[in-house]
């Protein structure tokens, strides 16, 4: 009977960690827009001042069913690249928001910018999800408004199974060990 009661508890905790599961944010998204440095040249460039126009250009994924094509995205500013400086709500768009935890700078020069990140995306019910940032940028200037890229990846790897592998290894075990009890005592 100690036996019954322990499996039907084994098996209780499988049911409630089976239930515990992350939602996390998959999918992509771009923007572009246009950029307002704090220098005329890209080169000496070490942060944007202004975002300008900044619109959504293509979103799949969990993004699709919350944001559409042409959909205007809110810009932190001052976002600035060097040095590296978190930046908390550097985008949001469609109830999504992106911090920005770090980047770096893997090109400048007087024709372009190019910076990779890596932050958190948060909103619509979704767990927080680690995703990265690429920001592009190009020369020459119209007016000082530099044209930018950017886009955000958020492909998680896997979503840990809340447990409920090991909760039906322990079961089967427990099994295993009752026929071998019953075998051994007949």
């Amino acid at each position: 009977m100690k036996l019954l009661k322990l499996m039907l508890a084994v098996l209780a905790a499988a049911l409630v960690t089976s239930g515990a599961q992350a939602v996390m944010v998959d999918g992509a998204i771009t923007f572009a827009g246009g950029a307002i440095y704090d220098t005329d040249s890209l080169a000496t460039a070490t942060m944007v001042n202004t975002f300008v126009d900044v619109t959504v250009q293509s979103e799949d994924g969990d993004f699709a069913a919350f944001i559409a094509d042409g959909d205007a995205v809110t810009m932190a500013v001052p976002y600035i690249f060097i040095p590296s400086t978190p930046t908390p709500a550097l985008w949001s768009v469609g109830g999504f928001t992106f911090d920005l935890d770090g980047s770096t700078v893997e090109l400048q020069n007087a024709d372009f910018l190019v910076i990779s990140g890596t932050g958190t995306i948060t909103g619509n019910g979704f767990d927080p999800t680690v995703g990265t940032w690429a920001f592009t940028s190009q020369s020459p200037s119209a007016d000082g408004v530099f044209s930018f890229s950017a886009s955000g990846d958020f492909n998680p790897p896997g979503v840990p199974d809340g447990g409920s592998t090991v909760a039906l290894l322990g079961l089967g075990l427990t099994g295993v060990w009752m026929i071998r009890r019953k075998f051994a005592t007949a």
